[in-house]
């Protein structure tokens, strides 16, 4: 049902000879294992939940906005596309990114889904646009609203497809720990998962949308990171509960804050991103418990 590791890295453009096969081959059969006993573990979820899952992603990547469905933001060298802004990629473009929307669209082909004609026809899984100017040329053109209908109407297919690369996330996240802590997290991360449902599972998948994985060792300030690692890492002595996953998100990101070089002035941003946070919690559930 869903685009696994091995075919993300199929619908990825990495150039042959790139020195990024070997850390992947060194990794994937790793990988592979844990992938395949965690897929099972994936919490099941009601229709009704599934649509509001996509819709709390949607608020908070897109404002629940229809055009911005189809963004291109000011500073990027990439268009995002749905509600989890996918990220798009010209020919032999690099960016220390990872590029999402190609294993999208080979999802969607893989449920059966009718893409719209001119995607169809595209030669390569390319990005068509060369620059940021084109893309707002073209932003209310007949095919540009098709792209944007047809994310909307399939938000569920999206929510499946981020549901996945969250898990696949924590199979990296995996291999990096080490010793006893790779059974505490995993552990750790399922309950989460869990929790409250859907709310556990919308924590995770927009905590690694809005602050990343924790694996990449360029995201470090003073060899300190702020990704879902950090924050699984910073529960060990924390109840496993949807408010303890919070509060640590917390302590990760002012510890990035007060890590942060002085010219950033990141403290700017903290209030936003502590509200953000929030949005984790059950509205009607009173107190903290295991879930």
């Amino acid at each position: 049902m869903f685009v696994y590791l091995t075919d993300v890295w199929k619908h990825s453009k990495m150039p042959a000879n790139s020195n990024s096969i070997n850390r992947y081959l060194c990794l994937v059969s790793v990988l592979f294992c844990l992938n395949s006993q965690l897929t099972a573990q994936i919490p099941q979820l009601e229709e009704s939940q599934r649509q509001w899952l996509g819709e709390r992603i949607f608020q908070n990547e897109c404002n629940a906005h229809f055009d911005c469905l189809t963004s291109w933001n000011e500073g990027e060298e990439f268009p995002s596309l749905g509600i989890g802004h996918f990220i798009w990629f010209q020919a032999n473009q690099e960016q220390p990114f990872t590029e999402t929307f190609p294993a999208l669209l080979a999802s969607y082909k893989n449920l059966g889904y009718s893409l719209p004609t001119w995607l169809t026809d595209l030669s390569d899984p390319d990005s068509p646009w060369t620059s940021r100017e084109q893309f707002l040329q073209e932003i209310n053109s007949d095919k540009m609203v098709e792209l944007r209908t047809f994310l909307a109407n399939t938000k569920s297919v999206q929510v499946d497809f981020i549901s996945q690369r969250l898990y696949d996330s924590l199979s990296v996240i995996l291999a990096h720990s080490s010793g006893n802590s790779t059974a505490a997290l995993e552990e750790t991360f399922l309950q989460i998962a869990h929790s409250h449902p859907p709310y556990g599972l919308y924590a995770l998948i927009d905590y690694v949308h809005f602050k990343g994985t924790g694996t990449n060792s360029a995201e470090r300030y003073k060899n300190s990171g702020w990704g879902l690692l950090q924050v699984l890492q910073e529960m060990s002595n924390r109840p496993t509960t949807l408010w303890s996953f919070v509060q640590a998100a917390e302590t990760v990101l002012e510890r990035r804050v007060e890590n942060a070089p002085l010219v950033r002035n990141e403290q700017r941003w903290l209030l936003g991103w502590k509200n953000r946070l929030q949005t984790y919690l059950p509205t009607l559930a009173t107190l903290p418990i295991n879930n």
